[in-house]
Order: C-alpha cells, then structure tokens, then sequence
C-alpha cells in the first residue's frame, strides 16, 4: 500500500517538528509503543500541551464528548 504522505499532512493537526509527519503508520506505532496517542485524537488546543497520554484523551472526552470542533 502507498502512503498518501501529502494528503495526510493536511489532515494532520501535530503542532510538533516530527519526521513522522504524514507517515501515520509509523507515528501511530511510534506514540503505542510510547504509551500514547497521536496528536489526530486531540482537540488542537489539547494538541498542543503534548501531553498525548491515553488519560488525557479520557480526561478530554469525558470534559467535552467525543465529537469536537
């Protein structure tokens, strides 16, 4: 399968300079075996602290649902 790098990039909200941008199956393996999440399952504002744990995406769910703008 092809990575659609430059498609993926506009869809990215990672505020971070990361060679992984774009690459979605190498950052999503990067951030599981960091214990994390990527930036794609935050908020923008969230994004940016960098704090991708899975207990602030809980936290961030259960403060404001699970579709936000």
């Amino acid at each position: 399968m092809e990575c659609n790098k430059d498609q993926n990039k506009k869809n990215c909200n990672c505020s971070y300079p990361c060679s992984r941008k774009g690459v979605c199956c190498e950052c999503i393996a990067y951030h599981r075996e960091m214990g994390q999440l990527p930036a794609c399952y935050f908020p923008d504002d969230v994004e940016k602290t960098y704090d991708r744990s899975i207990s602030k995406f809980l936290e961030t769910v259960q403060e404001r649902g699970p579709h936000w703008n």
